[in-house]
């Protein structure tokens, strides 16, 4: 018995995406275990660094070509792999080759139709949602454009700065329940670092972090207070 042939198409949207597997793993593992849960092989595998928005895409039309002159099968990980274009989708699958999707192996081609079209609405509904952003922020007088490296930088420190502030703020907070603890340990005469530690293990008194104490983290909460 012959077993099924496919011609595997990949497809990643970056050149960054393609040097480095990042998408290209999980679309490899998809088609592999389909093909091998029916016993098939994959004949050849072509592998596409395009914008999902280009119908131009050379190494398509040699995966089609191949599937094809071959009678074999072309196979994707997802539909939305092949275009979100609903016309190239449907041109596609009127083509005469063969097509199937490892994550929906039984869409029909009405299925596939209707996903196009769904496909096409929303790429359309999100370049229009941009593009009245876009037009809001230039109202208000917002500069546009990418960023100069030095702008992006302040941008950066400015919000490194305001997440410190948060974690010192909401460490500060926490050290505060401690306080009359720590000041009830005193009391009772012990004043090192390691025996306020040593005391609140023996209570029960858990970290901040929910771990035990030791001289170094009473240290630090006693640093908070002070602060």
């Amino acid at each position: 018995m012959t077993s099924a042939r496919f011609v595997a198409y990949y497809r990643v949207s970056t050149t960054r995406q393609g040097q480095s597997g990042l998408g290209l793993d999980a679309q490899q593992a998809a088609c592999e275990s389909f093909v091998k849960n029916r016993s098939g092989q994959i004949i050849e595998a072509f592998t596409e660094v395009e914008s999902g928005k280009k119908n131009d895409r050379p190494k398509l039309q040699r995966a089609l070509h191949l599937a094809k002159v071959t009678g074999s099968t072309l196979l994707i990980a997802k539909l939305d792999r092949l275009s979100r274009n609903a016309a190239f989708l449907l041109a596609l699958r009127d083509s005469g080759v063969e097509f199937v999707a490892a994550d929906m192996p039984d869409a029909s081609f009405l299925t596939v139709g209707l996903l196009a079209v769904f496909a096409q609405h929303e790429r359309e509904a999100i370049s229009a949602r941009v593009k009245a952003a876009l037009a809001a922020a230039k109202a208000r007088g917002q500069k546009l454009g990418r960023p100069s490296s030095e702008e992006f930088d302040r941008v950066a420190a400015e919000g490194r700065k305001a997440g410190l502030k948060v974690i010192v703020q909401k460490a500060a907070e926490r050290s505060a329940l401690y306080a009359p603890i720590i000041d009830d340990v005193k009391a009772a005469g012990i004043s090192s670092l390691s025996g306020i530690a040593s005391e609140l293990n023996k209570r029960g008194i858990k970290t901040p972090r929910g771990g035990s104490w030791y001289a170094t983290s009473v240290k630090n909460v006693i640093d908070r207070l002070a602060a």
